[in-house]
């Protein structure tokens, strides 16, 4: 009887290795298709020259003028001679020419977003790189940092991250104490201009516990080592996004202490709404707890977004009114509704933003723009009140 129990045993370890050999062999090919995806469709997002004009802040003809007159280079021309598109590094020199960068003041404090939950599922990664994304499309130079080992964000890069990248690319040297004295080492450049990435990988959650462990042993200066690394940056960058584990642990406690803004995604159903009112509970006390060793988490916002919405559906419908109410001006006004645009470009390890035409239909794809847009937008706004020299813009503009 004891063999046989330790022949099924056996034949269920046998199993599970058998089942690990065939993932990796399928990451393997995973990776190749990236990795093919990168070289071949990774470009920067190109823009007609009228929607250049509205995301520089000039008009078309301003524009021809300026490469008229040298200015601005010639523009490419296909065979046709038809005017190519602009690319974001071009809109960017634009900017600089026209001096609409918009750009804080160097006295303006660097704005530090999380984009925080503790449930998954919620639409948290996807909602961070979309926001890095639509800041970098207009001009913001912005860093998304990826803190969840389960590295959605970092995917969404291209990138399969437990083949692609070491430990080292991460954040995990910087939180291993005394390793590193700034998070420079991690950072790299994306297909977007003005928008780098700090990636993750499943090596990052070891240093969960490692942290948990120090911290146990009185070490509570580490929840501050995060805020420590974005410091050491924050000078380059005008957006900060961080994209941190669905789960109240030692790298979530260390993202809200470096946070000064706080995005929170929630879908309208039951289940969703009951989990965001324990994250809110659990956010209090613990806001309370670090208040009371001098670590409170100074935010200059907090929002809620209502993701993954489906109004065909009466309950949703319900809870979207109920959220409204009861979140006031904190929430979003624009929600952000389930897309097929948004999964096919996932399925492509791509993002709405960087695809060059609709995945399923023009009309899916500009209703799916206008939701993107409309949350990002608002959140822009709210970046933008926190700087004093934005504020002092718009007293000069109201009485001039």
């Amino acid at each position: 009887m004891s063999n046989s129990l330790e022949l099924e045993e056996a034949d269920r370890l046998v199993s599970v290795a058998t089942l690990a050999s065939r993932t990796s062999s399928v990451l393997e090919r995973l990776r190749d298709s990236a990795r093919s995806a990168r070289s071949d469709d990774r470009r920067e997002p190109t823009f007609t020259i009228s929607k250049a004009a509205e995301l520089v802040g000039r008009t078309a003809a301003a524009i021809r003028d300026a490469e008229k007159d040298g200015r601005l280079p010639e523009p490419a021309r296909t065979d046709n001679n038809r005017r190519e598109k602009y690319t974001l590094a071009q809109l960017n020199d634009m900017r600089g020419v026209f001096g609409t960068r918009p750009y804080r003041s160097p006295e303006d404090p660097c704005c530090v977003v999380a984009v925080q939950n503790f449930k998954g599922g919620v639409g948290k990664s996807t909602l961070a790189v979309h926001l890095a994304q639509y800041l970098a499309i207009r001009g913001y130079r912005v860093a998304l940092i990826d803190c969840d080992s389960q590295a959605s964000a970092t995917t969404l890069f291209g990138y399969v991250p437990d083949l692609d990248l070491d430990e080292d690319d991460t954040l995990y040297p910087f939180l291993r104490e005394g390793e590193r004295s700034s998070l420079d080492y991690a950072l790299r450049k994306t297909h977007f201009d003005g928008l780098e990435l700090i990636p993750a990988n499943l090596r990052l959650f070891q240093s969960e516990y490692e942290l948990a462990a120090r911290m146990a042993r009185g070490s509570g200066t580490l929840l501050d080592r995060l805020r420590e690394g974005i410091e050491s940056i924050s000078d380059r960058f005008d957006v900060i996004v961080m994209d941190p584990p669905p789960a109240l642990g030692a790298i979530s406690l260390s993202v809200l202490r470096a946070a000064n803004s706080l995005v929170v995604p929630v879908p309208p159903t039951v289940m969703d709404f009951s989990s965001t009112a324990a994250f809110l509970s659990m956010l209090d006390e613990t806001i309370e707890q670090l208040a009371e060793r001098g670590l409170a988490p100074e935010l200059r916002f907090l929002r809620f977004v209502a993701s993954k919405v489906d109004e065909n559906k009466s309950m949703q419908k319900e809870l979207l009114n109920l959220m409204r109410t009861l979140f006031g001006h904190a929430m979003v006004r624009t929600p952000l509704k389930d897309s097929a645009e948004i999964d096919n470009a996932t399925a492509r390890l791509m993002t709405v933003y960087e695809l060059d035409g609709p995945a399923t239909s023009s009309a899916v794809r500009n209703r799916c723009l206008a939701y993107l847009d409309g949350v990002n937008g608002e959140i822009e706004v709210d970046i933008r009140s926190m700087w004093p020299s934005h504020q002092k813009r718009l007293r000069e503009a109201a009485l001039a």
